[in-house]
C-alpha cells in the first residue's frame, strides 16, 4: 500500500510539472491562435516559424551568446575549483561561499549592477556585456559540480602518474580531466540551459541588437504572444529531451566499465596488502 500511494504521489508530482507543457505543445499544433478553442490540426505554425525573422535571429544571438560564455564559464570555473580544492580548509570553505552568492543573490541585483558597472567602465551594451554578464552567473555553476568530483577521485592516481614519469601537466590532462570530466560536462550544460533561460540579467545587459530569444517573448506579451513562440518552445523542448536521453544512454553504457575497473582497484589493494 505505502509503494502504490508513493507511485501515486510521484505521479501527482509529474503531472504538475509537465502538464503546462504538453498544453503550450498541443497548442502548437492547433490551428486556430486561440489558446483555449480547439479548432483543427495544423503544422503552419512551425512553417511560420522557420520565416519569422525576428524570432530567429533572437534565437540565434541566443544559443551564441549560451555557447561562448558557456564555455568561457567552463574553462574558469573547472580551474577556479581545482584552486579551490588546493586551498587550505578555513580559506576554501570561505572561497566556496563567496563564489555561491551569485546563485543566492536575487537576478534583479545582479543584473542591475552588472548594468552600473558596465555603465561605469564605459563598456558599450551589447554582446560583449551580454556575454561577460552570463559568464559571470555560469561560473558558480560549474564550480559547483567540478568540486564533488575533485573530492570523490583518489588523489594517489595523480601522484602515482608523476611517478611514473608524467609532467604534471600531461599528468593532471590524462589522470585528473578524466576523473573529473562527468562534473564539467555537468557543470557545461547547467551553463547553457541557464544562459538560454535567463531573462532578468539578460535584460538590464543587452543592447539594441543583441535582444535574446527571452527577451523578445516578454516584448511580444504586450500585445499577444504568437502560437509560433509554441512551436519553438516544443522543438526546444523535445532537443533537450533527446539530448538527455543520448547522455543517459552513454552513462548506462559506462557504468559495467567503471564498475569493473573499482572491482580490478579492490584487488589490486587486496593483492599488495597480501
Amino acid at each position: 500500500m505505502k509503494k502504490f500511494s508513493s507511485r501515486i504521489y510521484m505521479g501527482l508530482v509529474f503531472l504538475f510539472l509537465y502538464i503546462p507543457i504538453f498544453v503550450l505543445i498541443a497548442n502548437s499544433f492547433n490551428a486556430s491562435k486561440s489558446r483555449t478553442v480547439w479548432t483543427g490540426f495544423t503544422l503552419d505554425w512551425y512553417v511560420k516559424l522557420f520565416h519569422n525573422e525576428t524570432i530567429l535571429k533572437s534565437l540565434l544571438n541566443t544559443l551564441i551568446i549560451a555557447l561562448i560564455a558557456s564555455v568561457f564559464a567552463t574553462l574558469l570555473g573547472t580551474l577556479a575549483a581545482i584552486g579551490i580544492y588546493n586551498m587550505k580548509k578555513f580559506t576554501r570553505t570561505l572561497v566556496i561561499n563567496i563564489s555561491y552568492l551569485p546563485i543566492i543573490n536575487p537576478e534583479i541585483v545582479t543584473g542591475v549592477s552588472l548594468m552600473l558597472l558596465f555603465v561605469a567602465l564605459h563598456i558599450e551594451l551589447g554582446y560583449v556585456t551580454l556575454i561577460l554578464a552570463h559568464i559571470t552567473f555560469c561560473v558558480p555553476y560549474v564550480i559547483l559540480n567540478v568540486l564533488p568530483k575533485l573530492r570523490q577521485m583518489d588523489n594517489s592516481l595523480y601522484e602515482a602518474a608523476l611517478d611514473l614519469g608524467c609532467t604534471p601537466t600531461l599528468a593532471f590532462r590524462k589522470v585528473v580531466i578524466p576523473e573529473i570530466m562527468p562534473g564539467i560536462m555537468t557543470g557545461f550544460l547547467m551553463s547553457i540551459t541557464y544562459s538560454i533561460d535567463d531573462f532578468v540579467i539578460s535584460y538590464f545587459t543587452h543592447g539594441a541588437t543583441s535582444q535574446t530569444l527571452p527577451i523578445t517573448i516578454f516584448s511580444m506579451t504586450r500585445r499577444k504572444v504568437s502560437p509560433e513562440v509554441n512551436a519553438l518552445s516544443a522543438l526546444l523542448f523535445v532537443a533537450i529531451l533527446v539530448v538527455m536521453i543520448i547522455m543517459n544512454v552513454s552513462e548506462m553504457r559506462k557504468l559495467p566499465e567503471d564498475q569493473r575497473r573499482r572491482a580490478a582497484k579492490k584487488a589490486a589493494k587486496k593483492g599488495g596488502c597480501a
